[in-house]
């Protein structure tokens, strides 16, 4: 590994260092990862919950998070990726990661990585940092999701307490595979003999399955071991040990976080030896759960809502939430996407919510043109005339904001680079 002739001070420079020396985003194996953690001597006592699958791992940490939180505990947190700060990802007690201590793991890694002469990429060095963060602060459990598949992703090298799989979809396929069989086989490597594996995944492929067994993991699915019952003004959840009652709706919005929710419960249930909660720990968990981009409401005249949603499932269910939410007036969409996503999915999946499509291109070097995307929405059968090219996301926003009425609806979505621009202009323009 190349020694700077200074070493980084800041967040950003030590980022860019270890982005300079491993340029590859993505190298999955867990070789090199495991070597730099045996250098660093991380090998964390206390709980550890994995939460993997194609959607719904933001949600189901948040909630996790916080309902941990709410039980006293001092908990860690590590998702990804950010929308604003790279410290989003990393959170002890539901607080960003303070600037010099995420540099101080840095610099354990860099050193770690000088010694064995390894070069790590951007995820395993966060992966790492986030839990030599941890481990520093002595928390009593920590929540981790799964950047990539599972099996050979960086958060893998941990082995946890209670796996949770919240979905089974296609994406990612040139790294997991084309078919939910093979990417089931993937996700479900985070699995541990003798150890929980909470499975959300209604619909579950059966390699998911075969990898339970082969693990000797204790597979809990929904609506068979856990599941939930939505009443007028409540829902209720049973679970392996527990049955809940009356329990408040989640703060987060959206049609699936009902199944998010039990999926968190189904994983407290079987550490409540480890990690005991009562039920007002649940009830204020659930309600004080926060998580940006995920059906985020900004405004309401008009209604404003911000998406990450940037796979055909995650559209669906932007699109179950958008008919459940539908406005008087008429719906415009700010779309900017990655080139490497099945973005033709996802216009099919939301075409017939949307009245207006305001498209643009977002600062990544894996971004699909907006000619590109327009070119999709045509394929589509999107209306000609409904379709509009813009120079940036920014643009786009702006120029829905001067068009919408107060009953009309503004939906940003297609990947966490748009929905981070907007949030970026929302907080820049409302500061003055």
């Amino acid at each position: 590994m190349n020694v700077p002739d200074k070493l980084p001070v800041l967040v950003a420079d030590w980022l860019s260092y270890f982005e300079a020396f491993h340029p590859q985003t993505i190298e999955l194996g867990l070789d090199r990862i495991n070597l730099i953690r045996s250098e660093l001597a991380l090998y964390p006592q206390f709980p550890i919950i994995i939460v993997g699958g194609t959607n719904g791992k933001g949600s189901v940490c948040a909630m996790l998070e916080s309902i941990l939180y709410c039980a006293g505990y001092e908990v860690g947190c590590y998702t990804s990726p950010h929308l604003l700060h790279y410290t989003e990802r990393i959170r002890i007690g539901k607080k960003n990661i303070d600037d010099q201590r995420l540099c101080d793991a840095f610099m354990q890694i860099y050193s770690a990585c000088k010694v064995r002469d390894i070069s790590l990429t951007y995820f395993e060095v966060g992966t790492l940092a986030a839990m030599y963060c941890f481990v520093q602060a002595g928390v009593n459990a920590a929540v981790l999701e799964v950047g990539l598949g599972g099996r050979l992703d960086a958060v893998n090298i941990f082995d946890a307490d209670c796996s949770i799989l919240t979905s089974v979809d296609i994406d990612h396929v040139d790294y997991l595979g084309d078919t939910r069989e093979k990417i089931g086989f993937e996700k479900a490597a985070i699995f541990r003999k003798n150890k929980p594996a909470i499975c959300a995944e209604i619909d579950l492929p059966q390699s998911v399955i075969q990898q339970a067994e082969k693990n000797d993991a204790i597979l809990y699915r929904i609506n068979e071991q856990f599941g939930f019952l939505k009443q007028d003004v409540h829902w209720d959840f049973w679970g392996p040990k527990n049955k809940r009652y009356s329990l408040p709706f989640p703060a987060l919005r959206g049609e699936k976080q009902l199944q998010n929710a039990s999926t968190c419960l189904a994983a407290l249930d079987t550490l409540e030896e480890a990690l005991p909660v009562s039920m007002s720990n649940v009830r204020q968990g659930l309600i004080e759960a926060v998580i940006s981009g995920r059906f985020q409401v900004v405004s309401t005249q008009p209604l404003i809502i911000l998406d990450v949603a940037h796979n055909p499932s995650a559209a669906m269910v932007l699109s179950q939430n958008l008919r459940a939410t539908k406005p008087i007036g008429q719906t415009f969409a700010i779309i900017a996407m990655l080139q490497d996503k099945d973005i033709r999915g996802v216009i099919q999946a939301l075409k017939n919510d949307i009245d207006y499509w305001f498209v643009s291109s977002v600062n990544s070097s894996r971004a699909a043109a907006a000619d590109y995307l327009i070119n999709e929405l045509y394929e589509a059968e999107v209306a000609d005339d409904s379709v509009r090219k813009f120079s940036d996301t920014i643009s786009a926003f702006v120029f829905a904001c001067e068009q919408a009425g107060k009953n009309d609806r503004i939906c940003v979505f297609g990947s966490f680079y748009t929905v981070g621009d907007v949030l970026r202009y929302l907080n820049t323009h409302q500061s003055k």
